[in-house]
């Protein structure tokens, strides 16, 4: 399986985020991947802290989400981004939601992001609702992908509960914030998260003055296999279901464990 990981610096603009997820998703076209991930916040940047996302929100069945599918079936792929959902309830704060469309236009899954980024002195939780803690899988040929945004990366838990799952393809959206040591944890934790579960990671990060880039695909063995620096692009690498398999027989940590996670 072939997965493109894009990598931008979205802006509070909407309709100019969905051109430039088109133009990127377009430019590998040729590459013809069967997945396409997108940043976090691919619909709408958070802002300046005072912004507030509640008002950029949509519903799942609005333009964003109808851009996608409009572009999933062009390119005939799954896409994976990120947007801001509107809470019901909750009108001053909103989802920060992970959407899965099929080239049919379907939405096949929907992920609203669990951990919220209470740290480094920032307060994610002033502006976003957390979702419930329940892993989401969603099949794609023969592999599973498990959703992860951002902030949830630093949990090893959550990504074995998905691993559990079924999934063998973690797929992290994120915006990382730039800052002392943060890019070398961003690198850190997504190899981390492959090697230690055995599966493939696929990393698509925002890049620019606030974010971190460096987009990656690793390994089960935690070898990068495609990745970006801090540049605006989009890098193709495979997702080889022998390799997989091999790295499980090579390093079966997953049998070998003597404690199981639960949601």
């Amino acid at each position: 399986m072939r997965i493109a990981l894009l990598q931008f610096t979205a802006t509070l603009d909407k309709e100019r985020n969905l051109a430039e997820i088109g133009r990127l998703a377009r430019s590998v076209a040729a590459d013809r991947p069967a997945v396409v991930v997108c940043p976090e916040a691919s619909m709408c940047d958070f802002g300046p802290a005072d912004t507030v996302l509640a008002e950029y929100a949509e519903p799942l069945d609005g333009p964003f989400v109808r851009g996608l599918a409009d572009l999933a079936g062009e390119l005939g792929v799954v896409v994976v981004a990120g947007m801001f959902e509107r809470v019901a309830d909750d009108p001053g704060r909103a989802y920060n939601t992970l959407v899965v469309v099929r080239p049919d236009g379907s939405l096949a899954a929907t992920y609203r992001k669990i951990h919220l980024y209470d740290a480094f002195g920032y307060r994610e939780s002033d502006r976003l609702v957390a979702g419930e803690p329940t892993p989401v899988t969603v099949a794609v040929g023969d592999h599973r992908l498990g959703l992860l945004t951002c902030y949830d990366l630093r949990f090893p838990e959550f990504a074995r509960t998905l691993v559990d799952a079924g999934a063998d393809v973690l797929v992290v959206p994120a915006a990382w914030m730039r800052g002392p040591l943060k890019e070398d944890h961003w690198i850190t934790l997504a190899r981390a998260r492959a090697i230690e579960n055995t599966s493939y990671v696929a990393a698509s990060g925002q890049c620019g003055s606030a974010y971190s880039g460096h987009t990656m695909l690793v390994d089960p063995m935690g070898v990068v296999v495609t990745s970006l620096g801090e540049q605006v692009g989009a890098a193709v690498g495979d997702v080889d279901a022998e390799r997989l398999a091999e790295a499980r027989t090579r390093n079966p940590t997953l049998r070998h464990r003597r404690f199981t996670v639960s949601p």
